[in-house]
């Protein structure tokens, strides 16, 4: 199963979890176990993203309004 292009973060962070539920049940075939890895992997890569454009924009908030150089745009 591939990993949906723009699954919304908590969404993928409850797949993410099933997917390590399943691993840890041992119940799954070697080649169930390494396509469930290679999805997790996918979801952990965007939850990553996903965390990493939040606290971009924290940042950009926390920084205030960016001042204007003079001499640009006008």
């Amino acid at each position: 199963m591939s990993v949906p292009e723009e699954m919304d973060f908590a969404k993928a962070l409850k797949r993410l979890e099933e997917i390590v539920r399943l691993l840890e049940s041992g119940e799954l075939s070697l080649e169930e176990s390494l396509a469930k890895f290679e999805e997790g992997i996918g979801l952990a890569r965007q939850l990553q993203g996903i965390l990493d454009r939040a606290e971009q924009r924290v940042q950009e908030i926390l920084a205030g309004p960016k001042e204007t150089e003079p001499g640009i745009g006008g």
